[in-house]
């Protein structure tokens, strides 16, 4: 029997953590293939590298793991970083170069691109991916289409996204109850039929056929760093998911209930992205923050 194939679409970021002179590979795409791998799915990443020390960083452990990259682009420049220090276990965001060259150059996707596109189970992608004007052109390959939303979303944002998508993650823990559960609807209504709304220690939520369901957190044993609690959480959820259509359990046609199914996909989430908590960077592969690095974030002015 085949493997489930995802394929995430947009960010690669190096995590500068200047409170330990180390940097990780990292970036939600590039997280949500590493873990969506852990959990028995082949991935594969579409992205834009730069042609600094940090995309020599995220490139090469991609290659060490057996990601895909064949179809990502390649340019001079800064790649995508944040830096970032840590409050306790807590990721702290200082600032960040938003993405670096991946802002300054459009996907300008070919049929060789919507052919690769077509030889998988479903797309990742995210608000960071710089790939709202060409979301429809990726959807109207067929494949069912995921998108993370974080905590960042307008009315706006939601009508521009939604019609092309099946499943929306949206961070909520900074939203209260009543107004989570309108926001979650807000991508229901839009078209979107899976809607998931994480609320950090406090679990998460699902909306789906009009219902709404609850799962707990998992609380981790010793945490380390909270870097990829989130991606890892979804890239478990779509991995379980994707790994019972593949095998003929289940079908995301809509023709059947699948709240069962995706209950237990938000509990597996839950306990995977405990266990994240215990590692350092989003997955780990740490290596040491150059001097001249920093120095160019300084010179950068971005912070």
């Amino acid at each position: 029997m085949r493997k489930a194939k995802i394929l995430a679409i947009g960010d690669n970021v190096c995590d500068k953590y200047l409170s330990r002179s180390k940097m990780y590979p990292g970036g939600q795409c590039v997280n949500t293939c590493v873990y969506a791998q852990r959990n028995g799915v082949q991935a594969a990443f579409l992205g834009k590298f730069g042609s600094d020390e940090a995309a020599d960083c995220v490139r090469g452990t991609l290659q060490k793991l057996q990601v895909d990259t064949s179809h990502c682009r390649y340019y001079e420049g800064e790649n995508g970083f944040a830096c970032i220090t840590l409050d306790g276990a807590d990721r702290v965001f200082i600032g960040s170069n938003k993405g670096g060259v991946a802002k300054e150059h459009p996907y300008s996707f070919t049929e060789e691109d919507f052919a690769y596109i077509k030889g998988f189970d479903l797309v990742y992608t995210n608000l960071n991916a710089y790939i709202e004007e060409e979301l429809s052109a990726v959807a109207s390959c067929g494949v069912p289409v995921a998108f993370d939303f974080s905590l960042r979303w307008t009315d706006e944002y939601l009508k521009q996204i939604c019609p092309h998508i099946q499943i929306a993650l949206m961070s909520c823990a900074h939203l209260d109850d009543k107004t989570r559960e309108a926001e979650m609807k807000k991508a229901a209504d839009l078209g979107v039929p899976i809607v998931l709304g994480t609320i950090g220690e406090e679990g998460s939520w699902l909306l789906y056929r009009g219902i709404y369901y609850y799962a707990k957190a998992v609380k981790a044993e010793n945490v380390i760093d909270t870097m990829g609690a989130g991606d890892s959480y979804f890239a478990t959820f779509l991995a379980y998911v994707l790994k019972r259509s593949v095998s003929g359990q289940i079908s995301l046609d809509g023709s059947v209930d699948l709240s069962g199914v995706l209950v237990e996909a938000m509990k597996a989430g839950a306990a995977f992205a405990a266990e994240v908590c215990c590692e350092e960077g989003a997955f780990g592969y740490g290596v040491p923050l150059q001097g001249r690095i920093i120095d160019n974030r300084k010179q950068s002015g971005r912070l």
